[in-house]
């Protein structure tokens, strides 16, 4: 399978919002109970990086980042959400996104990546353990989803300190 990753644009936004809805109705993935429309999203995210994955025309993937704070000492620190299409996981378009995904990430200036994941969600704890993660914590009793009470491990990516972008010294 050929998949390029390139910019997330406007355009791809109702493939985006179909593979999240997808990621909301396996009950894994996110506390989200349905996807928001554009503007909110939009909001919501860091202008760049934002990704797709693209398996000739058809959006099959995509990745994008959350600020943590508002606060200046915290904007090197950003939340990752990734999402691939139910047909395309288990082939390495998450792989892809992610890796891209940071490489991007301190370009923009990015030295911490976190992620929160729910536990049983081991492709998600996989994905991100490849891709240079560790787990920090269990946060529990985070939030409740469809009456249910639910943990959340939190993962995090420290960029090297000697690379462009890293934490200030």
């Amino acid at each position: 399978m050929n998949v390029q990753v390139g910019d997330l644009e406007h355009a791809h936004w109702p493939a985006v919002r179909r593979i999240f809805a997808q990621g909301i109705d396996s009950g894994i993935s996110t506390f989200e109970t349905s996807p928001p429309d554009w503007e909110s999203w939009d909001r919501a995210h860091l202008q760049r990086p934002r990704l797709v994955a693209r398996a000739g025309d058809v959006v099959v993937g995509w990745a994008a980042l959350s600020p943590v704070s508002s606060r200046h000492v915290y904007r090197g620190v950003a939340e990752v959400s990734v999402y691939v299409d139910e047909t395309h996981r288990g082939r390495g378009v998450g792989s892809l996104l992610l890796t891209r995904l940071v490489r991007e990430s301190e370009r923009e200036g990015i030295w911490t990546l976190q992620a929160g994941v729910f536990p049983e969600n081991e492709a998600s704890v996989a994905l991100h353990r490849k891709g240079g993660f560790r787990v920090v914590g269990i946060r529990e009793r985070m939030g409740k989803l469809w009456g249910r009470w639910r943990d959340i491990l939190l993962l995090e990516r420290r960029s090297p300190e000697d690379e462009p972008g890293g934490p200030p010294s």
